[in-house]
């Protein structure tokens, strides 16, 4: 079988040594050393002066809406993965959608304006696939209407925007390490901010408020994460840069063997050197996109419909046009990518498409 992603794993050896350390310790959460560890590195490798490692990329998002103390109506993408929009339900606002960018599939920064309301308080952006927002536009929106921004950058490890991370925009950056990103310690997320007070105050968010063992700054939940998930991230930030290049590699092949089929692709953003996380193209129509999966699927191979029904869509939230990523949403399909996935694999998936497309 061939699936849509899969877990990096690295070499046993060198995880079994993290964790038999953990274990002649005996810390295993709480801000052990392992996560002060992956801290640090995580800082170094991207050029980072503040970051969070907490226990989920969903987790990230809400830290983030919570220290932002936003309120009211969140403009977003209806492009994204569920949490996106979950996490502004959950915090108590109201997601107000913007379609996208037919291009990139990202917020159509020039529809934003419209959308703002004596009621809006933030713009919470996918970099969707790994590929750079309008982030100048985007920041010219919200520091004329006074505006907080988050971006939901969860596909973005190793993407770079005008020659910096992309985790350095906005004000506060969120990311994903779930197991199936390139970058992954398992189950992980991370918060970036350049605001050293506005971290501090996701530093107490993030473990209950504490100050101290009896003391309290505010209220806060449980966003720590474990000794044995920053062993894992430690262990995959050290293969990071050779993930990246296999990553490019395989969507260079892609780009090759599928030139002949009918399909597209999300053009770049301007100023952003993309990471390669994921693979979509885009069907000329629903129908073909369904006829190219259920072929690869009666092959045991396993493309995803990312992401497919469009938030604007979901049963607890107000309905909203979305015609660009309704549309989207029904004719594109993620093919597998993944650090073991082969050429002669690869190549077989795009004989599949070709025979589907000529038949």
């Amino acid at each position: 079988m061939i699936p849509v992603t899969k877990p990096y794993f690295p070499p046993k050896e060198k995880l079994f040594t993290y964790i038999d350390g953990i274990y002649k310790r005996e810390w295993l959460t709480n801000n052990g050393p392992l996560v002060n560890e992956f801290e640090l590195r995580l800082k170094d490798y991207l050029d980072l002066k503040h970051l969070l490692y907490v226990n989920n990329g969903t987790m990230a998002l809400q830290i983030a809406i919570k220290a932002l103390e936003l309120k009211g109506e969140i403009i977003t993408t209806p492009f994204s993965y569920v949490a996106t929009t979950s996490s502004i339900v959950w915090e108590g606002c109201k997601p107000v959608y913007v379609d996208i960018d037919e291009r990139t599939l990202n917020i159509n920064a020039s529809k934003i304006e419209a959308a703002i309301t004596k009621d809006t308080s933030a713009i919470l952006a996918t970099h969707c696939f790994g590929n750079a927002c309008d982030i100048d536009a985007i920041q010219a929106i919200a520091e004329k209407f006074k505006l907080k921004v988050i971006y939901d950058a969860a596909h973005c490890f190793g993407t770079k925007y005008r020659g910096r991370s992309i985790f350095e925009y906005g004000d506060i950056s969120t990311t994903s390490l779930h197991a199936t990103k390139l970058m992954h310690s398992v189950e992980g997320g991370v918060v970036v901010t350049q605001n050293a007070d506005l971290l501090k105050r996701m530093a107490y968010i993030r473990n209950f408020g504490h100050d101290g063992p009896e003391k309290y700054n505010g209220v806060g939940i449980n966003g720590k994460n474990s000794e044995f998930h920053a062993a894992m991230g430690l262990c995959v930030l050290d293969d990071i840069k050779v993930i990246l290049a296999t990553r490019k590699s395989q969507c260079d092949h892609y780009d090759l063997i599928l030139k002949n089929l009918n399909v597209r692709k999300p053009v770049i953003q301007n100023f952003c050197e993309f990471n390669s996380a994921y693979y979509p193209i885009i069907f000329e129509s629903e129908e073909v996109a369904l006829a190219s999966k259920n072929e690869l699927e009666k092959f045991e191979i396993s493309p995803r419909r990312y992401f497919y029904p469009s938030l604007s869509k979901l049963n607890y939230i107000q309905s909203a046009v979305t015609e660009v990523s309704d549309s989207i949403a029904s004719s594109i399909l993620c093919l597998p990518i993944y650090q073991d996935l082969s050429k002669e694999e690869q190549d077989m998936i795009a004989r599949i498409l070709l025979r589907v497309q000529n038949n």
